[in-house]
């Protein structure tokens, strides 16, 4: 049985214009993760994050406080949705919604 998760989140805060997404596509890929990262032009981010969910968890956590300059007020589940993952050997950067 696995222990995969998928996790669908958006970050609101001060998170545009810091390297947020360089930094979320580095920390995935030093966890193992895939999925994507792009900014949205509502000024949050929004990210997938995929696999073993005890690594998506660490993830998650990380999100919370993300690089230096940027200011985390929320890390929200997008309920509902079942997330295109992208590239299914990786994690990317995407354009601007």
């Amino acid at each position: 049985m696995s222990n995969d998760r998928i996790a669908h989140v958006l970050i609101h805060g001060r998170v545009q214009g810091v390297g947020f997404r360089a930094w979320t596509h580095h920390q995935a890929e030093l966890h193992g993760l895939k999925g994507w990262v792009r900014n949205r032009r509502d000024g949050n981010v929004e990210a997938v994050f995929s696999g073993p969910g005890e690594m998506v968890e660490v993830m998650l956590k990380a999100c919370h406080q993300g690089p230096a300059g940027c200011l985390v007020q929320l890390v929200e589940p997008v309920e509902g949705t079942d997330p295109e993952l992208g590239d299914a050997d990786g994690f990317e950067v995407r354009g601007t919604v």
